[in-house]
């Protein structure tokens, strides 16, 4: 919390809990007052003080919860702000990505391979654009429940394979290893299971960058479709792994981190397959890295 509030509510607690206790006394000491009859001055003690415990313990609950909340959502306006900043500025990296590579087309006379080259960057920093305005507005439509699955009978194996593809045209260099089991039918909707994977891809991209292989499996187990993916990354410390999954969460210290992104992607990967009826789950990869897997 932040200071003048944490103060504020400590303060506001400890008044609510004395003044409980300085009424109990009063009670108690009233009852005896007015009670000749020891036995029932002893018993109607007892209940008083019984019933003050049970209050107590409400009290000092609800004072807990009513700090953890606070607590939570200023740790929630804390990420949106950090949110605006990130997403503002990556916003316009690809528009003045853009604009320089139309630029330079416009007033240059290029050959024919160097404006192909420039054109191509051009796509691909809109791609990554849509990309980003997409992701925004899925957590939109998930926040306000606009988003139904719609499965149909897939060619997962094809499905994951055309992603990996897309994948690699994107980026270029030779990143992703492929393990992919053969001709595989389920039951899927395919827009979240792109999303999913396109998020997972991206994410193992930014945090495990060019310094290792990246992999895309997948593989039936009995009746339960399970893929994921695979970095070489620096991996998720034991303690944030609970938060990576809620909305606007980001690993890392937010003034030293380098890598880039909304805190969306994973939050839109653990809200989509709650809804396709799966579980997303995070695993260490072997020897380093993150392994984010997905039963169905």
């Amino acid at each position: 919390m932040k200071r003048q509030t944490g103060i504020f509510f400590y303060i506001l607690g400890l008044y609510v809990v004395l003044q409980f206790a300085w009424w109990g006394f009063h009670l108690i000491e009233l009852t005896e007052e007015l009670k000749t009859d020891s036995t029932d001055v002893s018993k109607r003690v007892i209940m008083i003080i019984g019933e003050g415990l049970v209050f107590f313990s409400i009290l000092v609950f609800g004072l807990w919860k009513i700090r953890s909340s606070i607590k939570k959502e200023l740790q929630l306006s804390h990420r949106q702000n950090n949110f605006l900043l990130s997403v503002t500025h990556e916003l316009k990296t690809p528009l003045a990505a853009n604009k320089l590579y139309l630029q330079t087309i416009q007033k240059r006379n290029l050959d024919e391979e160097k404006r192909k080259s420039l054109m191509e960057k051009a796509i691909q920093e809109n791609e990554r654009l849509e990309g980003m305005i997409e992701n925004i507005l899925n957590a939109s439509r998930l926040e306000n429940n606009a988003l139904k699955p719609h499965k149909e009978e897939t060619n997962a194996s094809a499905l994951f394979e055309q992603l990996a593809e897309r994948f690699q045209k994107r980026n270029q260099e030779e990143l992703l290893r492929v393990n992919i089991e053969k001709d595989i039918v389920a039951q899927l909707d395919t827009f979240f299971i792109e999303t999913i994977m396109n998020n997972l891809l991206e994410n193992a991209l930014k945090y495990g960058g060019s310094s290792g292989i990246i992999e895309l499996y997948l593989f039936k187990k009995a009746d339960r479709l399970i893929f994921g993916v695979k970095d070489q990354g620096p991996g998720i410390p034991t303690n944030e792994i609970k938060e990576v999954f809620e909305k606007f969460y980001r690993s890392g210290n937010e003034d030293t981190r380098q890598q880039k992104g909304s805190g969306l992607g994973l939050f839109i990967v653990a809200e989509l397959v709650r809804m396709h009826q799966g579980k997303v789950s995070y695993k260490e990869n072997t020897p380093r890295g993150a392994n984010f897997e997905i039963t169905l």
